[in-house]
């Protein structure tokens, strides 16, 4: 009897072993170091469990079955993204998934020149894909509550490092950039826009413009000048970048005569006073530059003729030809040097 006894329990004892073992022991099947899981919005459990089987993420989607029922996660699924590890056990990846512990997403805005630009990184990174975006940003109804318009949606958009999760709707992305925005924007940086007769929309497009004017930090302060000066005058800015952005050709080298007739808002040959929206989204270092800009006299600038990335600045026309020239003459220069050494090459 004893020795029926023993093999019973030991028995029972490899049964509950073995069960601990499916619960709570390696349960994936991949060979790499984890695995994404996205469960899109309105995903059934029908349809998660097809996916880890096609994936071959678990070993035993019957056992995963089995857990999925005790832990009441079969009504329970909640969408996002879940990062499974490789080893994770069936017990705790059912808890991750019934309480909706997501992997958070990270992106980095840097310099974005259009809503289309935004929109195809927000599609890229979280499950809101890009024409959804694009839509929102696109609608002023939906935009009023932020303060901003489909011209100045961008100035809400401040270069840093977001965290979403994956899926974030398009109005709670731009609801967090807001407030990262409205943080940034102190009492302190209000009034220091105000004092230059800018308010922090117009503060953010001018920004834009000298963050394609220039990469030199110390430069930037005194370009903004120029235009602040242009504007108090009534001059047109004439700022070559918004030639770029009035005809969305990024890469051009040189802006020629025939561009500056380009027929858009954003042409500020054509147009007075600033353009109706930001051409880019400008670094913070930028934005602080243009509030902290110099009183100067400066109404022209040109780039160095020592290519240095500096630019030369002028209070009249006169001056202003004469560093424009000394740039020009060095770029022939530059250019014939160049042409000379590839001819050689080839011979």
């Amino acid at each position: 009897m004893k020795r029926i006894v023993l093999i019973t329990v030991s028995v029972l004892v490899l049964l509950l072993g073995f069960a601990a073992w499916r619960l709570l022991g390696p349960a994936t099947a991949f060979q790499r170091d984890k695995y994404e899981l996205y469960v899109r919005t309105g995903m059934n459990y029908e349809q998660l469990l097809a996916l880890l089987e096609k994936d071959t993420v678990i070993k035993s989607p019957s056992f995963f079955n089995w857990v999925a029922g005790r832990l009441d996660y079969r009504e329970n699924v909640k969408a996002g993204k879940y990062e499974i590890p490789k080893g994770m056990g069936l017990f705790s990846m059912v808890r991750m998934l019934r309480n909706g512990h997501q992997t958070p997403v990270h992106f980095t805005i840097a310099k974005l020149r259009t809503r289309e630009g935004l929109s195809g990184m927000v599609g890229r990174k979280l499950e809101c894909d890009s024409i959804q975006m694009l839509k929102f940003s696109e609608n002023n109804d939906s935009l009023a509550a932020f303060g901003v318009d489909s011209n100045t949606f961008m100035t809400l958009i401040l270069p840093n490092t977001y965290t979403f999760f994956w899926n974030t709707t398009p109005s709670a992305v731009l609801k967090k950039m807001a407030a990262y925005s409205k943080a940034w924007w102190t009492p302190e940086r209000v009034r220091l826009a105000e004092e230059k007769g800018l308010t922090p929309v117009q503060a953010y497009i001018l920004a834009s413009i000298v963050e394609e004017e220039t990469n030199m930090q110390s430069d930037k302060g005194k370009i903004a000048s120029v235009y602040l000066n242009r504007m108090t005058k009534g001059m047109k800015l004439g700022a070559d970048p918004t030639v770029k952005y009035a005809l969305r050709d990024f890469e051009m080298k040189q802006i020629y005569f025939n561009s500056l007739k380009a027929q858009s808002p954003y042409n500020t040959y054509l147009h007075a006073g600033l353009p109706p929206g930001p051409i880019c989204t400008p670094s913070q270092q930028t934005l602080q530059a243009v509030l902290e800009a110099p009183k100067t006299d400066y109404l022209f600038f040109a780039a160095r003729p020592d290519f240095s990335g500096y630019s030369n600045f002028s209070s009249t026309f006169k001056e202003h030809l004469t560093n424009a020239n000394e740039y020009r003459k060095s770029l022939h220069e530059q250019i014939s040097i160049r042409d000379s050494l590839q001819k050689k090459k080839k011979h």
